[in-house]
């Protein structure tokens, strides 16, 4: 849990460095940062993402989530804020899977929720805005100019899905991509984390029974598997649509690897 950092109004933040890779070293610490949204920084944690040092952020929300809960930023921030483009009306609906999966009244069981966001890792690698956010993901990280921040909403369905394939790209095992991926259940305050959500959630689509709310705001290792499974079923391969979806060919990876592993 050395990689969490511990703020008390943005959920989810840690640090996806570190990982081994393929060929031997491992990912740098420090450079690689993912997180909820920050509409509720403090300004105790503002201070301690202005000393991150970041160069670039990555806003995976739809324009209506940033409208709704609009990120505070430190004073004189400086690093380049990248927005995820809105491809259609609906995708600003829907966009947060987690969102998505509440929506439905017959999902809104635990069972039906895990159903729900199967559904979801089914079709979220191939969503066009996704996939341009991840594309200029691995681009500023592997340019070498300094760390870089992604967040959605909770951090953890598209942040996952984004972050998962950056480490893909720099050789981490596929299991350690996984791990690091369960680690939005136990991160930070998951109490706080998991109210936060709860709040955001019964706002957009009414009420949901706690249960439900619980299984919405966790991540499980078959989400993730199921998004790999249809990029595999779709492409071939992760290197395939890695090449394909997110312009990250042999040599975008060899430059990936040479800014990020040590």
């Amino acid at each position: 849990m050395d990689r969490v950092l511990a703020l008390q109004g943005v959920h989810n933040f840690r640090d996806y460095g570190g990982y081994a890779v393929v060929g031997g070293g491992r990912l740098k610490r420090g450079a690689l940062w993912r997180s909820g949204q920050h509409h509720g920084a403090t300004d105790a944690d503002l201070e301690a993402i202005a000393a991150l040092g970041l160069a670039a952020v990555f806003d995976l929300r739809s324009g209506r989530e940033r409208s709704s809960h609009p990120c505070r930023r430190p004073i004189g921030f400086a690093a380049r804020i990248h927005h995820a483009p809105d491809p259609s009306p609906d995708a600003a609906r829907v966009s947060a899977p987690h969102i998505a999966a509440a929506q439905t009244a017959r999902q809104r069981t635990p069972e039906g929720t895990r159903e729900g966001l199967r559904r979801n890792y089914e079709r979220i690698a191939f969503r066009p805005e996704l996939q341009d956010m991840t594309a200029r993901l691995i681009d500023a990280a592997a340019s070498g100019q300094g760390p870089t921040l992604v967040n959605c909403m909770a951090g953890k369905d598209r942040t996952g899905v984004a972050v998962a394939m950056l480490q893909l790209a720099a050789g981490v095992h596929r299991d350690d991509v996984v791990e690091d991926y369960l680690m939005t259940n136990t991160a930070g305050d998951v109490e706080a984390r998991i109210a936060s959500g709860m709040e955001t959630i019964r706002a957009v689509t009414g009420q949901v029974d706690e249960a439900s709310l619980r299984v919405l705001m966790g991540v499980e290792a078959e989400y993730l598997e199921t998004a790999f499974a249809a990029i595999e079923r779709d492409h071939g391969s992760i290197d395939a649509y890695l090449e394909a979806a997110l312009g990250a060919d042999g040599a975008k990876r060899e430059r990936l690897r040479g800014a990020l592993v040590e």
